[in-house]
């Protein structure tokens, strides 16, 4: 009996049968116990003569099919003629191991065309299972993007892959989180990341691992010599780390309390950052913000008064003088012009997140600070 890794048999059967529509018709087979010469033909686009053919063909090939006349006949793939996915092309073989990625980020990959190819040739039609279960693809989509995020900007990941793909050094015109000019480096790149709707090229410059995010990255030059990956260094390991590292800062903590009502919100906001503790009182809770450095304190202004800092010391000095900016500002007689902000946008600030907005005059925050020592709450 013959699998579909006999060369020979596959190059026979193909003399006769298009590829595509020699894997469809198998997999319609496999679909369900018997089919009918119609179905089939619906399946693979074709007539029901041709479906014949095609049949007879896979039977002389040595395919274990049943062929059955009449109105309750139809045709039946018995146990032993498994589809081996070994035979899809290569780039197909390559687009079905990016597991994780949804269908946006397989268009923006330049993916989409080749992975639905292989579905097709892999992915029998659903049916229900014995115990009466439906197929798990039939209940579960997948939308990687974050909520309220903006369409991706820069560079798409799909101009990228080919130089990837060559193994060798990238000149990058990058602008850093910190820079307001672009300029020109040399990378060693590992490959892509997509994460939480965002695409980066994961790469070492100057020996050390970092994330570029593809938003920031103005042009690009593939170089002659070979990429100098570090050793034992892997795409996915050197991923692991940098968003790990980034996710778990411990380089400054803030701590608060919080309105209980806005405990939900925050968390939400600021996902593993936050750590909520003990309640304080009846309408508040004690919580701890993982940050970078004193900066981070900015994102409990979109709280308002609904949170006091309580320490360290320079985090309630900082945010008081926050406050006191904003006071000031709305204070201020309104601009005649209420389409155009009067103040530019702020430089991007030390250890802030390269793809999180700049909320440091977005919200309102009350003066609850004046008047109070800077070490208590």
């Amino acid at each position: 009996m013959p699998y579909l890794t006999d060369p020979v048999v596959i190059s026979g059967i193909l003399g006769a049968v298009t590829p595509d529509r020699f894997f469809l018709l198998l997999l319609a087979l496999q679909s369900r116990q018997t089919t009918t010469t119609a179905e089939l033909a619906a399946r693979t686009g074709v007539s029901v003569r041709t479906v014949l053919r095609d049949v007879r063909w896979l039977q002389e090939a040595g395919f274990p099919l049943l062929v059955r006349r009449g109105r309750l006949g139809g045709v039946t793939l018995l146990p032993g003629g498994l589809l081996d996915t070994s035979r899809l092309t290569p780039d197909e073989r390559d687009h079905l191991a990016l597991y994780g990625l949804d269908d946006t980020q397989r268009e923006q990959l330049g993916a989409s065309a080749d992975t639905r190819r292989a579905h097709r040739k892999v992915r029998p039609a659903p049916r229900p299972s014995a115990g009466g279960a439906l197929p798990l693809s039939t209940v579960v989509a997948t939308d990687n993007r974050p909520w309220y995020v903006r369409d991706a900007e820069g560079l798409p990941p799909a101009a990228l892959v080919g130089d990837l793909r060559r193994g060798v050094r990238l000149r990058l015109r990058y602008r850093g989180s910190e820079e307001s000019e672009p300029s020109w480096r040399v990378v060693d790149p590992y490959g892509l990341l997509a994460k939480a709707g965002r695409w980066y090229l994961v790469a070492d410059s100057a020996g050390r691992p970092r994330l570029h995010a593809l938003e920031r990255l103005v042009d690009w030059e593939p170089m002659r010599a070979a990429r100098r990956l570090r050793p034992g260094a892997t795409l996915s390991g050197v991923a692991a780390e940098l968003t790990a590292r980034w996710e778990n800062p411990d380089s400054f903590r803030i701590h608060a309390e919080l309105d209980l009502d806005q405990v939900g919100r925050a968390r939400r906001v600021l996902g593993r950052r936050l750590a909520v503790g003990e309640a304080v009182g009846i309408r508040r809770a004690s919580v701890t913000l993982n940050g970078r450095s004193v900066e981070d304190v900015r994102l409990f202004l979109q709280f308002g008064d609904s949170v006091t800092v309580t320490g360290p010391a320079e985090a309630r000095e900082h945010i008081r003088r926050l406050a006191a900016r904003i006071l000031q500002r709305y204070s201020r007689e309104e601009p005649t012009d209420r389409s155009a902000s009067p103040h530019p946008p702020r430089a991007a600030r030390e250890g802030a997140d390269p793809q999180e907005p700049d909320i440091s005059t977005s919200s309102f925050l009350t003066s609850s600070y004046r008047g109070r020592d800077a070490g208590h709450p």
